[in-house]
């Protein structure tokens, strides 16, 4: 049975979840329901990574016990992360390509040639990178329980769960991809930029800041210790 501290986590993190989701729905209300439902759920997943991923530098870098109290919560901020990144890629199939598998790699039936053709070199490229990201997203959310820990061992474990920095950059990768380029094409009209381009650049160096910070404070605390510890090896 889940333990009551896991399960308030669990419930905090959808709670807050479903608030977050409702409230991007609401900020794109003049999008077709289908970009809504997929733009959402993507940023939703993005922000529960980023989450995820602050959440150690700052208690690293901070003696602020509710920091550290923190820290258990990065395992549910990932498997929700990677439940939203699911519902969003099935919105897709369905909404977007319309289970046409060859378009989700950027492929378009020409009537003309009577075969597929490669129009959208970019969104296969960046969807390829959304998928791999999911399946790895997969081994991550499905290895981040107790259970797993203790078949693989702390060291496999923790090998596999460091891990959540190639996520990152895949899931950072992908979402720049469609921010900032998938929409540049002088063929035909193009949306009103996205408003969330900016934030999610804030967002990504906003965690590039906090890991440097975090391995600057390591490098310094463990130098420190060598300098100051070699004294009193020798005496």
């Amino acid at each position: 049975m889940m333990k009551k501290p896991a399960l308030l986590r669990h419930v905090l993190i959808i709670g807050t979840s479903v608030l977050t989701g409702y409230l991007l729905l609401a900020s794109r209300a003049e999008w077709s329901e289908m970009h809504r439902y997929n733009r959402a759920l993507g940023d939703l997943s993005l922000l529960l990574i980023v989450a995820a991923m602050a959440i150690g530098p700052l208690a690293r870098l901070s003696s602020a016990p509710f920091l550290r109290k923190l820290m258990p919560y990065r395992r549910e901020l990932g498997i929700y992360a990677v439940l939203a990144a699911t519902v969003h890629t099935i919105i897709i199939l369905i909404g977007w390509v319309e289970l046409d598998f060859a378009r989700l790699f950027g492929f378009e039936f020409h009537p003309q040639l009577q075969r597929y053709v490669m129009l959208q070199h970019g969104f296969a490229l960046a969807n390829v990178v959304g998928i791999a990201a999911l399946l790895y997203g997969f081994v991550l959310a499905g290895t981040s329980n107790n259970f797993s820990q203790r078949v693989l061992g702390t060291s496999v474990w923790k090998y596999i769960q460091q891990g959540a920095y190639v996520l990152w950059w895949l899931a950072v990768l992908h979402t720049a991809y469609f921010l900032f380029f998938h929409f540049l094409d002088f063929h035909r009209q193009m949306p009103e930029p996205n408003w969330a381009r900016w934030p999610f650049v804030a967002l990504v160096a906003s965690v590039i800041a906090l890991q440097g910070a975090a391995v600057v404070v390591t490098w310094r605390s463990q130098t420190s210790r060598r300098i100051y510890g070699a004294p009193s090896q020798r005496e």
